[in-house]
């Protein structure tokens, strides 16, 4: 009989200390990175340079930009792929625009599987460069799917076409069922028409009131680079980085992780 009594004292015991047992914390780390097609600052072409820029900050997704799929001046490489071999990640290309004998637009790399993607072409007005959004649906270990997208939205002064990609972006946004990320070179600022729009739904990364620089490399005057992420109820800002790498791009990247926080019961 006692024997059974501190059986079950043991059971419950163990039981209550399991249920008190925090979870482990779901933790995804998210690159953004302008690549400048291969290019290099100094007019070279270094994919190691800039694979070893991904590699040390160990990212699960890396939003990729200036993505060239076999150009002449990529020279007939295809950027994703061949950084993707470098940093042992997943590599997936969506395609803008045909270019230089070959495409042009966004890349990801994916730590963890790609359960689907989808390239969501962006609106713009005669004459500007045709843009892209590109999604992944994803699994990671935890268990839980998430969505990632990453763009690259137009660069001219004049923000028309920037704020139509902005409300096209927010469109397709407004489908996603799983807590996302959105990542990408964004070329405009916090406060500006299109950023305000984006922000309209996705949660900003940064600090507002004092937000760190991204371009240019040598000397960051300006953020154009962002990561955001929806809902504001499942992803907590852990830490963000601003990497200077004045060789691999004109870009800084940008670092940004996050947990990934259960969802809630009402």
């Amino acid at each position: 009989m006692k024997k059974s009594i501190s059986t079950i004292l043991f059971l419950a015991f163990y039981f209550i200390t399991l249920a008190q047992t925090p979870h482990e914390k779901t933790i995804v780390k998210v690159l953004s990175f302008n690549i400048l097609h291969g290019a290099t600052t100094q007019n070279t072409f270094d994919l190691d340079a800039i694979a070893k820029v991904i590699i040390n900050a160990n990212p699960d997704f890396v939003a990729l930009q200036e993505v060239d799929f076999k150009t002449q001046r990529a020279q007939k490489y295809d950027l994703a792929t061949e950084l993707g071999w470098r940093s042992k990640l997943i590599p997936l290309f969506g395609r803008a625009m045909y270019y230089d004998g070959g495409e042009y637009g966004v890349g990801i790399l994916s730590k963890h599987s790609i359960v689907s993607s989808f390239n969501h072409a962006l609106p713009y007005q005669k004459g500007d460069e045709p843009r892209a959004a590109l999604s992944i649906k994803t699994v990671l270990p935890s268990k839980d799917t998430i969505v990632f997208m990453a763009t690259h939205l137009d660069h001219k002064e004049e923000e028309a076409t920037r704020l139509m990609q902005a409300k096209e972006i927010v469109r397709i946004s407004k489908t996603i069922k799983h807590p996302a990320i959105f990542a990408g070179d964004l070329n405009d600022i916090p406060g500006s028409a299109p950023i305000n729009t984006i922000e309209s739904f996705w949660n900003a990364s940064y600090d507002k009131i004092n937000p760190a620089p991204t371009y240019p490399s040598d000397k960051p005057s300006i953020k154009i680079d962002y990561i955001m992420n929806g809902p504001a109820n499942r992803w907590k800002v852990i830490n963000k980085k601003v990497i200077a790498n004045t060789f691999t791009s004109d870009h800084c990247a940008y670092l940004v992780t996050f947990e990934l926080l259960p969802e809630s019961v009402d």
